[in-house]
This record gives structure tokens, sequence and C-alpha cells, in this order.
């Protein structure tokens, strides 16, 4: 009875949702600054804010973000954390502009490890990434037409996934399409 017990609540660990989610806007670099030392911008600040809202406000919340730990996904975590709650946050250094496989490797060692997962990076790794999951599920050609257009700062693109670990797309949100949220 023990180990059944123990089987039924790491089964409930096992990764149900993957959202995919890039900086919100970054203010420029400076002369001589560095790049990972980059800030949010002031429409940078309120995009990942009201983010956080909107995916809070549809029942997405992470048990786990893995962020950058670049200055400006820091902070976009920062703001939108204030929507989530209580989430467990692991700041790894290959997440700072990790391509697609890197990215990769960081979701599947995660997928033991929470319900929700949020992973906060940077292009081009993150759109890459996500274009690599719609591919692998056959999404329909106006969803890979949408993606095609770019992940803009901000936008967040969100997967269910089953249990084989297969993802298949369940939204594209991008800052521009909350309106007043």
């Amino acid at each position: 009875m023990i180990w059944r017990e123990a089987a039924n609540a790491l089964k409930a660990l096992r990764m149900q949702r993957l959202i995919l989610m890039r900086h919100a806007e970054a203010e420029r670099a400076a002369g001589s600054g560095r790049d990972r030392d980059r800030v949010l911008s002031a429409r940078g600040r309120g995009d990942a804010a009201a983010m956080g809202r909107a995916l809070a406000g549809r029942g997405m919340r992470p048990d786990l973000a893995l962020v950058s730990p670049a200055a400006r996904t820091r902070q976009t975590w920062d703001l939108l954390h204030d929507a989530f709650g209580d989430v467990e946050v692991r700041e790894d250094e290959p997440l700072y502009n990790g391509g697609s496989e890197t990215l990769r490797r960081f979701v599947e060692a995660g997928e033991e490890e929470a319900g929700c997962l949020m992973v906060v990076a940077h292009n081009p790794g993150v759109h890459l990434l996500a274009v690599e999951y719609l591919v692998e599920s056959a999404a329909s050609p106006a969803i890979l037409d949408r993606m095609s257009g770019g992940f803009p700062p901000g936008a967040a693109a969100i997967f269910t996934v089953d249990v084989a670990g297969r993802c298949t797309f369940e939204g594209f949100i991008q800052p521009r399409d909350l309106g007043g949220e």
C-alpha cells in the first residue's frame, strides 16, 4: 500500500502543462553595458505584470519556473510571480541565450518535478523550441503560420503535455492581445 501511494504521488507531479515565455521588452544596451545586465523598459514591466495576471486568470500557475539569470528575465519573472503566488524558482546559467536544444533538456529534466512548468528565457531559443513542439505534434498550418510571425517580447506559448511527454499546442498569448487585462 505504501508503494502505491508513493507511485500515485509521483504521477501527480508529472508535467501536464508547459509555458514557454520570452522575457518582456528590455531597454537597449548602453554603449559599454553587458547584454545580460539589460533591464526591462517601462513598457516591458507593464507587459510582464499583465501577462502574469492573464496567465493566472486562465488557471495557468506554474509549480516550477526555470529562469535565465539575465536581469531582464529575472525582472520579468518577478513581475509574473506577483500573480502566481508561491512557485519554486531556479535560475540556471545555460538558460541565458540557450538554444532550443538546451531549453528542451531543461524541460525534459523538469518533467517529473512540476505539473505546470514555466521557462522564462530568450529568443531565438524560446521561439525555436515552440516551433519544434508544434511540428512534432503536427499542429495545423494556421497555428504554424501564426507562430512563424515571431515570438515578441513578453509572449508565451502554452502546451498541454500528455503522459508520453508529447507537447500539444494550447495557446499563444502576446501582451498586445491583452487589451485591458
